[in-house]
């Protein structure tokens, strides 16, 4: 360990220590304001039940949406504007509690958590008893603000919506003006929609046998140590990005995932044949689909599979079968199918009866089962639209995913105002992968701007 991480790890103990003795003190306020009022509680929804039960500080569940402004953000101000903003969110504004049966969430009667410069790395484990029991945090370096979230709250799409408006709430304070003209109330644009889309929108389907996958190939080598993480931005435009997609007859998402896939036949089989095929896990949100605006989960997993068969195979046979897989996966029957049958599974009443530790080992035993069944994880978050009236604050997005089990490297894609920003997060130390990736959106005429986290250069 360096002295720079030594460094910050003393400080992080520090401020943990002085935060805890702070949170005992709040939470015995807390707990008497509490006993003479009834607690709200919620369910957790399809797909928030597995991560509880597989988080932990080497796989955190945890993932970041960043919003970086054209100003230097202000501790206080952002402190104040998630204190206002907090309470209106009940979705992010309660606490995970274990049942006999289930996880559950709880309203939480604490303080928002506190805002602090952001000293470690990003996606971390979310200790609930470090952070006032929330689910989630807040943290800000120079003119980036951070929300990082545990996954069972709820994903990409509604962290963006909390992270806009408490942008918002925090342009309006630091920019008096614009608090003047437009008030401390929720934009229209920004949804509290608590319903649990899955229920909503299942068919009840026959739950028999479970889904089939195949093993994949695994991306390995030397690694950082535990909690380390290595970024690396790619900031490029979008128009540049569709023509070159446009060549093959692809989308954008298409061909990003052709392209990254392609960097690892490159690069980790040298263009040889392998037994197990390069699976990259993508994430479809579902809201456009079933015409939803909740603020919970509300997405299932398709998969982009490239299996190489013979020596050498060029990237035309790759993003043709990326987008076969794609296209047959990503229609509204095939979605709906996946998640039926995932609901059907939890209400059937032989599973609801049995007791949460046993369902632990099994969901525990199934993910563990899963995981050798995806190489990556690809996600897009698409074209992020902002206020106008705050645009001009905006500079741009950016998304982050922690490393799931097998999984030691991902990548996550959106773009804003005609730039589309690529993140690449890594637990592993070699960068051949990320340098393939860009240097062959470059060869096809795609400027690309880098930007790091300075990891692989300490």
């Amino acid at each position: 360990m360096s002295k720079e991480e030594k460094k910050k790890l003393k400080a992080e103990k520090k401020q943990q220590k002085v935060q805890e003795k702070q949170e005992r003190k709040e939470a015995r306020s807390a707990h008497k304001e509490t006993k003479d009022r009834e607690i709200k509680w919620g369910k957790l929804d399809n797909t928030a039940h597995l991560f509880p039960v597989i988080a932990g500080e080497g796989m955190t569940n945890v993932y970041r949406v960043a919003i970086i402004l054209k100003e230097e953000i202000q501790q206080d101000l952002l402190q104040q504007a998630l204190d206002m903003v907090l309470p209106k969110f009940s979705v992010f504004n309660c606490r995970l509690r274990q049942g006999m049966f289930w996880y559950y969430f709880e309203e939480n009667g604490k303080k928002s958590p506190t805002v602090h410069e952001e000293h470690t790395y990003p996606c971390r484990y979310i200790d609930e008893h470090r952070n006032r029991s929330y689910q989630f945090r807040v943290t800000y370096y120079g003119c980036r603000i951070n929300l990082e979230v545990f996954h069972s709250l709820t994903d990409g799409n509604g962290a963006l919506n909390f992270l806009k408006e408490l942008t918002y709430q925090y342009l309006r304070l630091s920019h008096p003006e614009l608090g003047e003209k437009y008030g401390n109330r929720l934009h229209k644009d920004t949804s509290l929609n608590t319903e649990d889309s899955f229920l909503q929108n299942y068919r009840k389907s026959r739950f028999e046998k479970s889904y089939k996958s195949e093993k994949a190939y695994i991306l390995k080598g030397s690694m950082f140590p535990e909690g380390k993480m290595g970024i690396i931005h790619g900031h490029m435009p979008v128009d540049a990005v569709k023509r070159a997609a446009k060549k093959y007859d692809a989308t954008i998402n298409e061909f990003l995932v052709a392209v990254f896939i392609w960097a690892i036949y490159q690069e980790y089989l040298k263009g040889m044949p392998s037994k197990r095929p390069i699976t990259t896990s993508v994430p479809v949100n579902l809201r456009p689909y079933f015409n939803s605006v909740t603020t919970k989960n509300f997405f299932v997993m398709v998969t982009a599979t490239f299996h190489p068969k013979t020596e050498n195979q060029p990237f035309e046979d790759v993003i043709g079968e990326v987008k076969e897989s794609l296209r047959e996966q990503i229609t509204k029957e095939h979605l709906e199918e996946i998640f039926s049958y995932n609901v059907t599974g939890e209400k059937t009443m032989i599973l609801r009866t049995i007791p949460l530790v046993f369902k632990k080992l099994g969901m525990k035993y199934i993910y563990n089962m899963a995981a050798s069944a995806n190489t990556a994880t690809i996600t897009n978050l698409g074209n992020i639209q902002v206020a106008p009236e705050y645009e001009d604050y905006v500079d741009h997005f950016s998304v982050i995913l922690s490393r799931s089990k097998g999984q030691n490297l991902k990548m996550c894609l959106c773009s804003y105002k005609g730039t589309l920003t690529s993140t690449i997060s890594s637990v592993m130390k070699d960068t051949k992968l990320q340098k393939a990736f860009y240097r062959y959106l470059v060869a096809n005429d795609i400027p690309v701007t880098i930007e790091s986290n300075g990891v692989y250069y300490e």
